[in-house]
């Protein structure tokens, strides 16, 4: 099911709106049309837990929840029972950095494997909200511009950055993807070294994770709700 919220401004899915569909429409996945980092984008993402929050989620799993995710599920709470978005717009030189050079990561790993890249879209399942940064037939593509000794060390180890495992995890299971391709991309390395590409395939118990502890963090939003309520 693709929603179209790229020509109309005026298009925006509430999260009630949301969760009455995925009733309905049960294991159908929606996609809606719409591009990362404009209002529509952001505004699609209320009351979701989405795929670049879940380090926080996923964070001491088989343990308590810590901080950050107790903090992101009020965040998450607040937005379902307000339908207003919640947290900060904060950017630094990095993310400024990756928005302007992310293009071109996608022009060299085109180049690179001859695949064509699809604008990326949002996709939503239950209460989890996912926007790799591109689609290549059944997979996805999530690039990161990253800094010399970061990058090396993907090379190095072979391996995408820890810190991203799970948000490529999200893409997977949320996208319904069969792989998705971690594009790490640094300018200042030489030539021949500054795109590198590692093909991640879901794996059946990273999965089962995934899916428990997010059903354990969607009891945490509902806890953080009632006590609002109160």
């Amino acid at each position: 099911m693709a929603l179209n919220g790229a020509n109309d401004k005026s298009v925006v899915i509430t999260y009630k709106t949301r969760q009455i569909a995925s009733f309905i429409l049960k294991n159908i996945h929606m996609r809606i049309e719409v591009q990362q980092n404009t209002e529509e984008w952001l505004n699609q993402r209320i009351g979701l837990v989405t795929g670049s929050q879940q380090s926080k989620v996923m964070a001491n799993y088989g343990k308590a929840f810590g901080n950050p995710a107790h903090k992101y599920a009020v965040e998450k709470a607040v937005e379902r029972l307000t339908l207003v978005r919640q947290g900060s717009s904060f950017t630094n030189e990095y993310m400024e950095r990756g928005t302007e050079l992310e293009p071109i990561a996608v022009q060299l790993y085109e180049a690179e494997t001859m695949y064509k890249v699809e604008p990326e879209g949002f996709f939503v399942k239950g209460t989890l909200g996912d926007s790799p940064d591109g689609i290549v037939g059944r997979g996805c593509i999530e690039v990161k511009v990253q800094v010399p000794h970061i990058h090396l060390d993907c090379i190095e180890k072979d391996r995408p950055t820890t810190g991203y495992k799970w948000q490529l995890v999200s893409h997977m299971y949320v996208g319904d993807r069969e792989w998705c391709d971690f594009v790490s991309y640094c300018p200042e390395m030489p030539l021949n070294k500054r795109l590198w590409i590692k093909r991640i395939y879901p794996d059946e118990e990273m999965i089962e994770m995934f899916v428990k502890r997010n059903q354990e963090f969607e009891e945490l939003i509902q806890q953080k709700i009632e006590i609002i309520k109160r």
